[in-house]
């Protein structure tokens, strides 16, 4: 893994945080020493899934909330590969939820990866199932009058044994926890918040911290939306 591949030319909006997310992934495969050829991504449809003509991996773009099942289906067929799923917010807790959750119960060794801008980026901004209780995102007519799901929460209940968050503001801690999760021997959740610059400015900030170790008990981690780091991890566990 030694290079970006720059005869594809970014699209991505200037300041988005997929930047940052994309070369620390590059470098977290650097660093592990897996070669490109040993790679497959499959990318869900959405802003952060047009990483599929940079990274120089094999890639594969799927459907919206489809490359969870994709990779699930890869690894299957050739366990020597490293397989990573990348998801959106909307493709993963909208058409994709299904996958996210029995995923986790089989405990599929791939590494998934969400990059959570709290919209619909790349259709305009409609809400997604992330999207905070009572703000009005740009494509909407009123306020979200509904909950949020929470990734990490819905990972901790369906007893997800590596659960992570981390935001695109750090990129070491993107590169390591990111290392970790594809060595796990696993299904691997990592939550990586990703505020989208254009359709979701305006919605409220939030402070985040990171912890100094994983949660023994993954319990403890519900409804704590600002964590960040290992949140928990228990190889081979139930």
């Amino acid at each position: 893994m030694n290079k970006q591949n720059y005869s594809q030319i970014p699209t991505w909006c200037s300041g988005c945080g997929i930047y940052a997310v994309s070369f620390a992934l590059k470098q977290a495969l650097k660093e592990l020493g897996i070669k490109s050829k040993n790679v497959v991504v499959s990318y869900d449809i959405g802003c952060s899934g047009n990483m599929v003509n940079i990274l120089d991996v094999c890639g594969i773009e799927t459907l919206h909330g489809r490359s969870i099942p994709v990779a699930c289906g890869i690894k299957a067929a050739r366990n020597d590969l490293t397989v990573l799923a990348q998801a959106g917010d909307g493709g993963l807790l909208n058409e994709g939820l299904n996958h996210f959750i029995h995923a986790i119960e089989r405990n599929d060794p791939i590494t998934l990866f969400v990059n959570n801008n709290n919209v619909f980026g790349l259709t305009a901004g409609q809400q997604s199932s992330a999207t905070p209780k009572g703000v009005l995102p740009r494509a909407a007519q009123k306020a979200n009058s509904f909950e949020p799901l929470s990734i990490v929460d819905l990972a901790v209940v369906t007893q997800a044994n590596f659960i992570a968050r981390v935001h695109e503001n750090n990129i070491e801690q993107i590169k390591e926890v990111l290392k970790k999760a594809i060595r796990f021997d696993g299904f691997a959740v990592v939550e990586i918040i990703q505020p989208c610059k254009i359709w979701a400015k305006d919605f409220p900030n939030k402070k985040y911290r990171s912890v100094d170790r994983p949660f023994s008990d993954r319990l403890k981690i519900i409804g704590q939306e600002n964590l960040l780091g290992i949140l928990y991890s228990n190889e081979g566990g139930g």
